[in-house]
């Protein structure tokens, strides 16, 4: 998410990368294993922890990263070598532009298909290089996979005095870790960290954001992208416009502490023997947690998944064996050969509840393998909007030598009904979207219409 989001994010949302501070998309793995790139370019496993320092990145850093995808991506054997490194010269030419460094003779080389052979042709081409540079070409090369779990970080070890941020832990147009093309007018908070600067700053779910850094939100009806540059810095200037008075306000947010927040799921009893219970994100023991809540329902179970970012498979699996045994939960499948089902959790009892689940486009990675299975296998309905669409096979991570992570996804996730998720998300079955005066004034369409649903 965005920079000045992330941290609010993963602290309240228990996103569950075991590897680094990443967005919730890469949550979905359950198992991952650290391996290093060697300095022939193939990875390899290791046991140690990653380096406190690190070289800077260098040309053999990028080659690493060029193997590693080629070696270990699900899709690896059969990935054109053309294109990645015409993605990773794309990135690398596009940094020098910006940083006004462009070179004279910087252009891609003939290249044949074969990976040694391209590879040779690429770094006779470039050199030396530049080092932030290549740090770019790396990126632009794992975003040309077009994979939200396949990504590159460079761990940084937490804060000292505990995390900062502006308290910001949700805005409306929040697909998983990125803006959604799809969002509507207006823009506005979801939520906000209390105690957090934008807490004392007056700031409250539902106000809309007109302006960030004086950047309108929208352009016609599509969302600002640039947005997320804006917000990258540690001060913000935000023009808010409070829905329930019409008043418009800026506000300039600095970075400060933020208390860490628990990862907890929460409920509460509605009338007619209905549980409502919230999800924020499904971290080890979010499962069981939330049957807990549920044991004493007599009628029915409300599920709020709205922001939930994703995590471990087997909390997903656990908690659907709640409401069905025997059933299918989603497939990993690798490029060739058979795809592996995943199932229902059924050493955990039974509860024999009527089940609603809402969902919204934040509800991401292991949240849309929940929701999915729900649908597929008609365990309850799907209420609020559809899921953000960020859902792959559970990646693992490689170590460069520049001290940064390469995520890599070694299987597909399809759902229940081999259908493709990723991309395209998990549609509801009842249409109930949140709206800034909702927010506001404290009414939630969502529940309301599950409400009355069951």
């Amino acid at each position: 998410m965005i920079r000045t989001l992330c941290a609010a994010v993963l602290l309240a949302a228990g996103t569950l990368s075991a590897a680094l501070p990443a967005p919730a998309a890469q949550a979905a793995a359950a198992q991952v294993v650290t391996a290093q790139a060697t300095e022939g370019g193939g990875c390899v496993r290791i046991t140690a922890p990653p380096p406190e320092s690190a070289p800077p990145t260098s040309v053999n850093t990028l080659r690493q990263a060029y193997e590693c995808v080629l070696d270990n991506y699900y899709s690896g054997p059969v990935l054109d070598s053309k294109v990645l490194l015409r993605d990773a010269l794309a990135a690398y030419t596009q940094d020098l532009m910006r940083r006004g460094a462009d070179k004279a003779g910087l252009r891609l080389p003939a290249l044949t298909g074969n990976r040694d052979a391209d590879w040779a042709a690429f770094a006779d081409m470039i050199g030396t290089g530049d080092a932030h540079a290549l740090r770019a070409a790396i990126i632009g090369m794992v975003a040309g996979l077009h994979d939200d779990h396949a990504r590159v970080d460079r761990p940084a070890p937490p804060p000292e005095g505990g995390p900062t941020g502006t308290g910001i832990a949700g805005l409306s147009a929040a697909q998983g870790p990125r803006l959604d093309p799809a969002a509507r007018p207006p823009l506005f908070i979801t939520r906000v960290l209390p105690r957090s600067p934008a807490d004392k700053a007056g700031i409250r779910p539902g106000d809309i954001i007109e302006k960030v850094d004086g950047i309108p939100a929208f352009i016609g009806d599509k969302v600002n992208q640039s947005l997320i540059d804006a917000f990258a810095s540690d001060t913000v200037r935000l023009t808010l416009k409070r829905p329930t008075t019409g008043r418009v306000r800026t506000v300039q947010l600095t970075a400060g502490p933020l208390e860490e927040q628990k990862r907890a799921v929460t409920s509460k009893s509605l009338p007619g023997g209905v549980t409502y219970v919230k999800v924020p994100g499904f971290f080890e023991g979010a499962a069981d947690q939330a049957i807990a809540k549920l044991k004493d329902t007599s009628k029915a179970a409300v599920i709020d998944l709205r922001g939930n970012g994703g995590g471990s498979p087997r909390e997903v699996t656990r908690l659907l064996g709640a409401f069905a045994h025997g059933k299918v939960t989603s497939y990993f499948c690798p490029l060739k050969g058979n795809c592996a089902a995943n199932h229902t959790d059924d050493t955990v009892p039974l509860l024999g509840l009527r089940l609603v689940v809402l969902t919204d486009r934040a509800c991401a990675s292991a949240c849309e393998d929940f929701s999915a299975a729900v649908k597929d296998n008609g365990l309850g309905a799907l209420v609020g909007t559809r899921t953000a669409g960020a859902v792959s096979g559970p990646a693992e991570p490689y170590l460069l030598d520049d001290g940064s992570v390469l995520l890599l996804p070694k299987v597909r996730h399809l759902g229940p009904a081999r259908e493709t998720i990723d991309t395209i998300g998990v549609p509801v079955d009842h249409y109930a979207p949140m709206t800034a005066l909702d927010l506001a004034t404290g009414r939630d369409p969502g529940l309301a219409t599950a409400l009355s649903l069951l």
